[in-house]
């Protein structure tokens, strides 16, 4: 059982989802605004955060943003804008996942579940590599020592990449481990999401080699 929070300003839509993420085991809190779920979100415990855009006092793409700051818990961003470049603006803010109205509420939970088993590993020893040290069962990351804050989607990337050092991935390959089979994305969103990445990194960035028509490879060298 997980702790949902669901942002959504309609209360036939927000009632519609918590019933499929009560059935699903779930417990939900409920915020009807940007700034509520803020709040929400710093008072208490979440899993997974379920984000409308548009909402009254502070928009879903801000709350994204600014929960990223703080938090690195799963975001779904669903709103009734189907264009690319909004749903590349939630991905880059650091959403994982996103859905356009009218969605299928078994999807949505379909989804959530798959999110949830995603950030739930067994406890297992801190990877390292170079500099960089990653303790996957509390999704903590460290660069010389020192914890740095990674999105979700950030921190998945590089916890594939130190799992797989040395090996050639596609961004095609990257999208379907990373963001699963079924997104809609372009392979833009992990070419954006490793820029990012590389700049949390300093100068362990060069442990993500770019190649030309290929992909992209974890190395470090000694």
């Amino acid at each position: 059982m997980a702790n949902i929070l669901i942002v959504e300003d309609e209360k036939n839509m927000q009632d519609i989802i918590a019933a499929y993420m009560q059935r699903g085991g779930h417990s939900c809190f409920m915020a009807d605004d940007g700034v509520d779920a803020l709040m929400l979100l710093k008072n208490n415990p979440m899993d997974l955060m379920i984000l409308d855009v548009m909402m009254p006092r502070l928009d879903g793409f801000s709350v994204c943003r600014i929960a990223r700051e703080v938090s690195s818990l799963p975001i779904i961003i669903l709103t009734a804008k189907s264009g690319e470049d909004d749903k590349l603006k939630g991905y880059d803010l650091g959403a994982d996942d996103y859905m356009t109205k009218p969605f299928s509420p078994k999807v949505l939970l379909a989804k959530t579940n798959a999110l949830l088993r995603r950030t739930s590993a067994p406890p297992a020893d801190a990877l390292h590599a170079g500099k960089i040290s990653i303790i996957p069962s509390s999704h903590r990351v460290f660069l010389e020592g020192e914890e740095i804050t990674l999105t979700h989607k950030e921190y998945e990337l590089l916890y594939f990449f130190m799992m797989n050092p040395g090996q050639v991935f596609s961004r095609d390959q990257l999208l379907n481990r990373i963001w699963g089979y079924d997104f809609l994305g372009t392979t833009r969103t992990v070419d954006t999401h490793i820029k990012t990445l590389r700049s949390k990194l300093g100068d362990e960035a060069k442990c993500i080699v770019t190649l030309i028509r290929s992909g992209y490879k974890f190395e470090v060298t000694a």
